[in-house]
């Protein structure tokens, strides 16, 4: 398969908006099954895991591929809750293109927001396309301009809905000026070309035209025919399109109803035609892992060395560790020798498989723009490189979000012990959100995650998939500690023993800096009054000292810290006695900073009958939330506001119970905020346990 006939997509959307059901469709129409599976049932090819097919929703992402118009899609279906966005975070790293997934009634959402922001921070050119054109309320223009308003992008739509709610039958075709009408009796597969129906032809013939409009500045020969009044040709219109939507300049609109089978072949087509081969995407950017100042550029070319991205590690039953990964440049085959730069750890490939969800194809060899997956490759994370060990490069890394929630968890009985913390580093290494680690006071296991659905899941497969019982505590909310004033202090660290002695002697000054900043640490010291090779000894001691936190053990967060001054002893002075001063120095510090209290704020959209809002916008304020959108759509109301995490635990319980069980809601992390002196008081004392 040619490189320019590759096709690497993502489904992207918010939960339910039809992700797993359109790639159902695709998989259908592209011969890849021979059924349609249908989520409410359980059984979606793409939902393989017994936890997504028992709730309905997409928890991991999972790979596939299929041909369509001699053209290689490889198709990753994404989760859409927020727990999971993790998921999204590392496909999206990866892909060449997407397709976002908006339904009719409800147009961008709050987690459409999130992953669209991801794919603009990877520069992954989009196509939209409108989904539940069937469902009651459904309006594609309202859809249409949620995308310009919420998100900013310039929305273009390629197609018309043929009738809406029940009576959608079909699109009109744009670029083509004709009307296809599907055929329910087929599931689809067929549909008429026809003549645009003669009460919408006004209506298309304005829509083309602005469809010309905002891609004619990328074709001067096109231009000029428009503004003479000639024709435009159908494939020089898709030609300019395509090089609109690859610069990111507009975003095409397609629609239909997945469910339906309708409008899902012509968006194959627009993949095909409009998102971006790997070869006609810039050289991927690496750096020399022997100087990460000199850059290096891998051509998506099979001649060029060898350079791929881990982007997922996953445990399969039959073949052990599976590790995903984009192979970005060269081609390697089974027994090809790769490196990791990082490790310097060599591995050598065994079996190369392309996945189908959860079912494997063996394959011959990867070249540029693949994507694959290899068993056996153990010490490995998700962001690594593997490369050519004579022409070694270290591609950019991945960043994760930090967990918001955790959860102690106690073996019931010794060999539930051992097993569990062979499990929880298996967990840890496939999903990099979610977090184990030891408390030294209790000695209690406590794992953290991205919120109560995540470490619901966790739980979960614990007991289901390794089969280790235990008890788990309730969840407790990630607080962060922080300084709000600057402050110096001072690290004196001194021990004789009879022999060889420790000295170490620094002064730093540490002040509060931008919030998600997290940390930054500056030298200053002249005159060599601590040697170079002592000074990031200190570094590593004051983030220790951090890690620790001040006022009751949580993580201390945006602080910048600044070496100033020191002294040290030619015999006695060693890297541990300046790590040791460097955390002192700090906790010295620390006494004059005024340490306070982090809390995760989460943003909330409730959508409610309007006669709710009341009581909805009640029991909001109770729980200290702050309101900052209301919204009317149609017969409901939309409240948007940013709520402590700590008061939203059972929430979907109370909403319910005040509503009559006729609002939903949905929440995910937006940013730490200081918490309130008297909440502050009260969560100190309950950890301290006073």
């Amino acid at each position: 398969m040619s490189i320019r006939s590759i096709r690497n997509i993502g489904i992207m959307a918010h939960i339910d908006a039809g992700k797993t059901t359109l790639t159902e469709r695709v998989l259908y129409y592209t011969g890849v099954s021979h059924r349609m599976g249908e989520v409410h049932h359980g059984t979606a090819t793409m939902d393989w895991m017994e936890q997504e097919q028992e709730r309905g929703i997409t928890i991991t992402a999972a790979a596939t591929t299929c041909f369509w118009r001699d053209h290689q899609v490889n198709i990753i279906d994404t989760p859409g809750h927020v727990d999971f966005t993790v998921e999204v975070e590392r496909c999206l790293r990866v892909l060449d293109g997407a397709v976002a997934v908006f339904t009719a009634v409800e147009g961008v959402q709050p987690q459409s927001e999130t992953v669209w922001k991801q794919a603009e921070r990877y520069h992954v050119p989009r196509i939209a396309f409108i989904n539940k054109m069937d469902r009651s309320g459904a309006d594609f223009v309202g859809a249409v301009a949620s995308i310009r308003d919420r998100l900013g992008a310039y929305p273009v739509p390629f197609q018309l809905p043929i009738g809406q709610e029940a009576d959608h039958r079909g699109v009109i075709d744009l670029v083509r000026m004709v009307a296809l009408v599907y055929d329910d009796d087929s599931l689809g597969a067929n549909f008429e070309v026809t003549t645009i129906p003669a009460d919408r032809l006004e209506e298309a013939a304005r829509a083309r035209v602005a469809l010309v409009e905002a891609v004619a500045e990328e074709d001067d020969d096109m231009l000029q025919r428009y503004l003479d009044g000639e024709p435009v040709e159908a494939e020089q219109l898709m030609a300019a399109a395509r090089l609109a939507t690859i610069s990111e300049r507009i975003v095409p609109v397609f629609c239909g109803s997945a469910f339906k089978n309708k409008g899902v072949q012509p968006l194959l087509d627009a993949v095909v035609d409009l998102l971006p081969s790997p070869a006609d995407l810039p050289a991927v950017r690496g750096v020399s892992p022997d100087d990460p100042e000199v850059a290096i550029l891998r051509k998506a070319d099979p001649d060029e060395p060898f350079s791929a991205m881990v982007y997922k590690i996953s445990n399969d039953p039959f073949v052990g560790t599976l590790t995903y990964m984009r192979v970005y440049s060269g081609t390697a085959t089974s027994g090809t020798l790769l490196v990791n730069p990082r490790t310097n750890k060599r591995h050598r490939i065994g079996r190369i498989l392309r996945m189908h969800a959860n079912k494997r194809e063996d394959i011959r060899e990867v070249q540029a723009g693949d994507i694959a997956a290899m068993p056996g490759m153990r010490g490995l994370v998700t962001g690594e490189t593997l490369c050519d060990p004579k022409d070694r490069v270290v591609l950019a890394p991945m960043d994760f979000p930090e967990p918001v929630i955790s959860v102690a968890i106690e073996p019931y009985t010794k060999l539930d012990e051992e097993k569990l913390s062979n499990v929880l580093a298996k967990l840890a290494v496939e999903d990099p959100t979610f977090r184990v680690n030891t408390d030294e006071e209790s000695g209690q296991v406590i794992l953290s995650g991205m919120g109560e659905l995540h470490l619901e899941i966790i739980q979960d497969r614990l007991l289901r998939e390794f089969c280790v019982n235990a008890r788990f505590g309730r969840p407790q909310v990630a607080y962060r500690e922080t300084f709000l004033r600057k402050a110096q202090g001072v690290g004196h660290f001194k021990r004789q023993t009879g022999g060889r002695g420790q000295f170490a002697h620094c002064v730093i000054e540490i002040e509060p800096c931008e919030p998600g900043e997290a940390f930054s640490f500056h030298d200053k010291v002249v005159g060599g009054a601590i040697p170079r090779e002592f000074i990031r000894p200190v570094q590593q001691g004051i983030q220790q000292a951090l890690e620790r936190g001040i006022l009751v053990g949580f993580p201390i967060v945006d602080v910048k810290a600044t070496l100033l001054d020191g002294s040290y002893h030619e015999v006695d002075s060693s890297e541990m006695a300046f790590r040791i001063a460097g955390q002192m120095a700090l906790r010295d510090a620390a006494l004059h900073a005024e340490p306070a209290l982090l809390e995760p704020l989460m943003r909330v959209e409730v959508t409610t009958p309007e006669t709710y809002m009341g009581a909805v916008v009640a029991d909001m304020s109770g729980r200290r939330g702050n309101i900052f959108q209301l919204e009317s759509r149609g017969l409901v109301q939309v409240i948007r506001a940013h709520v402590p995490l700590a008061s939203m635990f059972g929430y979907a319980t109370d909403l319910r119970s005040v509503t009559q069980g006729r609002a939903t809601f949905t929440m995910h992390f937006d940013h730490y905020e200081i918490v309130p002196a008297p909440v502050a008081k009260q969560v100190i004392a309950k950890v301290r346990g006073i």
